[in-house]
């Protein structure tokens, strides 16, 4: 199982919404993250910085970061694009972070 990491960037002030948002998650977007192998995958917020940091168990070569073609993904983008820093294409500005330590 690979443990994979990175960062995304809210807008100011849009914290609650991205929660509201992600406690409603879609049945369908749930359900293609775990045929692709997510086991696990946690989002925490910096208030200082609005930052995300995200953080995946992925059985397999792949993770989230790999669906970029994906139609009901690049919904999910459109939906969130009011509230994160974005691409051109909608999809999160997303900065892969390396592991430097892990305790197990």
């Amino acid at each position: 199982m690979q443990r994979l990491a990175f960062k995304m960037k809210l807008k100011k002030g849009t914290k609650d919404e991205y929660q509201k948002r992600h406690r409603e998650i879609w049945p369908e977007l749930k359900e293609l993250l775990n045929a692709v192998g997510v086991r696990e995958y946690s989002i925490f917020f910096d208030k200082e910085t609005e930052t995300l940091f995200a953080f995946q168990k992925v059985i397999g070569n792949s993770g989230s970061q790999d669906l970029v073609n994906n139609q009901i993904v690049q919904k999910w983008w459109r939906y969130m694009a009011d509230i994160m820093e974005v691409n051109p294409d909608q999809s999160p500005v997303s900065t892969p972070l390396e592991e430097v330590f892990y305790l197990h």
